[in-house]
């Protein structure tokens, strides 16, 4: 992925130096969407920053000057000119902002640069903070998908599915909101 820059960011592809701060969020992942994605120690984060840097779906979020990782972003194509959006942040990063900040660059990335006529999300019915952040984004609601999904299991084993959203935006909805 090119680089890209925002005021207060940098959003890049994955590189080595970057595994302490993956592991910071994804040794207990706040969302259940990410629960498989959990990190058992600082050898597997390092495993994981190096099958994300060989792919530009992964995106890392950074902050400006320091270059910390504070959270990632990922856009999966979906041939010929669609793509799957999502973010993950840090916790202790929340309330500033940044995945905002990070969200729109992308957007307007996904749209400019590689000519995007339609990006979705899919957020859990609880994710309260992923559906105000596609709102914020100018996405619309599309779907509610009922027990869609099952990321984690009850003490029995048995899958608990969840409600899923979907969000969605096209090329020329956001330009006219520009």
């Amino acid at each position: 992925m090119d680089i890209v820059e925002t005021d207060r960011l940098i959003l890049r592809n994955f590189r080595q130096g970057d595994a302490a701060d993956l592991f910071a969020y994804l040794r207990q992942p706040r969302s259940n969407c990410f629960v498989s994605l959990r990190l058992a120690d600082l050898d597997a984060a390092q495993a994981e920053v190096e099958t994300r840097s060989r792919s530009d779906e992964h995106i890392a979020v950074c902050l400006r000057g320091v270059d910390r990782l504070i959270g990632d972003l990922f856009c999966v194509h979906e041939p010929p000119d669609t793509f799957s959006v999502g973010w993950n942040f840090n916790a202790d990063f929340g309330g500033a902002g940044y995945a905002t900040e990070a969200a729109r660059a992308l957007v307007e990335y996904l749209f400019t640069v590689k000519q995007a006529r339609r990006l979705y999300a899919y957020v859990e019915e609880d994710n309260v903070a992923s559906q105000r952040l596609c709102e914020r984004l100018g996405m619309r609601r599309e779907g509610l998908f009922r027990e869609f999904v099952s990321f984690v299991t009850d003490d029995d084993g048995a899958p608990i599915f969840e409600n899923t959203m979907q969000y969605a935006i096209l090329r020329k909805e956001w330009t006219a909101r520009r």
